[in-house]
């Protein structure tokens, strides 16, 4: 796998904790990621457990190839591309949202981004929607991860956040509940276009499209045809037979093994 790490381990323990588990079971909210300063961030479960809507669709029209779903949440995009025959995959760290994903129909495995992955290197498509662009608190290691799991000249689709801002703060997870102050702080970003398109630019990204629909900014953002490094084609080589041996059997066959 690459050797970008995320900034803290915290992350996946916090997505596991019950409030995002009982928000997806019930398929709405209150939840909101919550800043020391107590600043909130609404979450919007209720259109993660939906259907694929509009704004969705316009993304997933623009997928290339196989798909990596980043952060896949309960699987509504997963479930929109399987059904359009893409082959694709998502990820994320929460037991609960992998099981809603694959009840969806769709596969799903239960992993960090940051984690070998099947396929290194050979995905057409990565998806960070719904803010995932701040998974891990530092766009710049997550863009750099990415770009390792993409075949090369893969495409990236994000969506930005919508208002000029860039900021990397401590969050927790909070529904309300008094037990809230009990779920561990983690590293998150928030990034607008203009900072995004800085970061991305600046790691060799080729911007290829930019849209707003239903209000939510989306890029995407073209991986070079050529590797970046001696040291990451190692990494990609030597993560193979690790990756093979992690693939899970419910998974279509002919989504891309970096070891085929």
């Amino acid at each position: 796998m690459s050797t970008v790490t995320p900034a803290t381990g915290a992350g996946p323990a916090a997505w596991s904790t019950d409030p995002y588990a009982r928000a997806l079971s019930r398929g709405r909210g209150p939840l909101f990621l919550r800043r020391s300063d107590g600043w909130l961030l609404p979450l919007d479960v209720e259109r993660w457990c939906a259907d694929a809507d509009d704004a969705d669709l316009s993304a997933l029209r623009r997928s290339e190839g196989p798909v990596i779903d980043i952060g896949c949440g309960p699987g509504r995009l997963v479930a929109a591309l399987a059904a359009r025959g893409h082959r694709a995959l998502g990820i994320d760290v929460s037991e609960a949202a992998i099981g809603h994903t694959q009840r969806l129909g769709g596969s799903a495995l239960r992993r960090s981004v940051f984690e070998p992955l099947p396929g290194e290197g050979r995905w057409g498509t990565a998806l960070l929607i719904d803010g995932n662009i701040g998974i891990g608190g530092d766009p710049r290691a997550l863009l750099r991860r990415v770009w390792a799991l993409l075949a090369p000249g893969g495409l990236l689709i994000t969506e930005a956040a919508a208002h000029d801002v860039d900021e990397q703060v401590q969050v927790r997870l909070d529904d309300g509940r008094a037990t809230a102050g009990a779920t561990p702080h983690f590293p998150w970003a928030r990034v607008g276009v203009s900072a995004l398109l800085a970061y991305a630019r600046s790691d060799g990204w080729k911007a290829a499209d930019q849209w707003v629909a239903d209000s939510r900014p989306f890029l995407a953002l073209r991986r070079a045809r050529t590797v970046r490094s001696t040291s990451q084609r190692a990494d990609t080589a030597n993560s193979a037979a690790v990756i093979s041996s992690q693939f899970p059997r419910n998974l279509p066959d002919d989504i891309p093994l970096a070891s085929s």
